[in-house]
Order: structure tokens, then sequence, then C-alpha cells
């Protein structure tokens, strides 16, 4: 006997709609701890991060790192520990990291030589305009990092993406909701011009997990 039931599977046995329905919660939920490292190891993420944090104001010129030559905003000592331990802990987590793309300006650029992520690819649409926190109202710069983040990354391999909360906003508005500084959406390509959610992970989060993962 069938069963009919609202939506779009309207004469489906309700046993068969129950299996549906958890197989479609199972596609969505996220993953955590040694489910995420299990995944990252094999490669086929893009780990989306907001840079490590920074002051909101650019630093005096007595302040400034000697090679921040235009006194842009930088990270502050907890920060720098921060972004330093973070790229030590996915070395021990034996994370294979691929490319690397970040925002041209030097608090992003700090987080990834820190981080120790490798030689990183400058993207203009990764950056602030030079003003930083202003929203891009044409949507260009969201349609590109959406496109972007669904780009396979090489076989075997994560891409790791550094950029800023407005950037992230405006491409993925419900997902980067409370996303805080050095905080990453991790996000898996579907290979039809698409990507899926999986995780998201404070910069801190990383380091813990190498610690106590055996």
């Amino acid at each position: 006997m069938r069963t009919k039931v609202r939506g779009s599977y309207p004469y489906l046995p309700l046993f068969l709609l129950s299996v549906l329905v958890l197989s479609a919660a199972a596609d969505g939920a996220s993953l955590t701890g040694k489910d995420l490292l299990t995944a990252l190891h094999s490669g086929g993420y893009v780990i989306l991060m907001r840079h490590a944090s920074s002051p909101r104001t650019p630093p005096e010129a007595s302040q400034a790192n000697p090679d921040n030559l235009q006194h842009e905003r930088q990270l502050d000592e907890s920060s720098r520990n921060s972004a330093h331990a973070m790229g030590d802990a996915l070395r021990r987590l034996q994370i294979p990291i691929g490319q690397v793309l970040s925002s041209p300006t030097y608090r992003a650029l700090e987080t990834v030589r820190l981080a120790q992520f490798g030689p990183p690819k400058r993207y203009t649409e990764l950056g602030d305009g030079g003003q930083s926190m202003m929203a891009d109202t044409s949507g260009q710069r969201g349609a590109w990092l959406r496109a972007r983040v669904s780009t396979q990354p090489p076989r075997g391999a994560n891409t790791i993406i550094v950029t800023h909360y407005p950037n992230i906003s405006e491409a993925f508005p419900d997902e980067a909701k409370g996303l805080e500084d050095g905080e990453a959406l991790i996000f898996q390509p579907d290979s039809h011009g698409g990507a899926k959610l999986v995780s998201r992970v404070k910069i801190d989060e990383w380091t813990h997990w190498s610690t106590t993962s055996s």
C-alpha cells in the first residue's frame, strides 16, 4: 500500500521517505574532529580563512614591522603566535596544502607567512580595496570568491584562501555569520560549479587537535 505524503515525493512508501530524510540530513551534516581531519588528509577541500586578528587602526610608524613599508594594519603579538601555531598544527596533522590564495593586504600576507603555508598567489579580488570593512555593492567580489571556492583543488591537496570578513560575507552571507578573526570555513567543491560547507574551525582549534589526536 502506498502512503500519500506532502512534498516532492507524493507517493513514496513511508519507510523509504524516512531513508531519504536521513540521507539528506547526513549529506548536510558538518564534519568535526577526527572525521574532518580524516577528510582533509585526502585533500579535495577549500579552507576559506579570515586573516588572523589585527588592531583596527594602522600602527604608528615607530610600531610598524620593518617590512610593513606602507604602515598597513598588522597582526598583534597574540595573533602572530596563533598564525604560527596554526601552520605548525596543520603540518603535524599532515594536512596537505596545495594552492595558497591571499589578499594583497599586509595583515593577510603576514598570516600566510607566519603560518608558512607556502608562497601565495595574490589577488586584488581578495583584498579590501584599500577601504577596510567596506562592502562591494556590485557583487562581483562575492561572485569571484564563490567561483574560487567551487574550484577543485589539485589532486590530493587542499586549497587555502586567506581574505577578509566582508569578502566572505558577500560570497556566503549565511555561512559567514559570526565568523571570528582567523576562523575558517571548510568547503567541499562538488565538481558541478558549487561547493558545500562541511565545517568551520577557529584558528586555535587546529592546535588543540594537533596536541590531542593520536
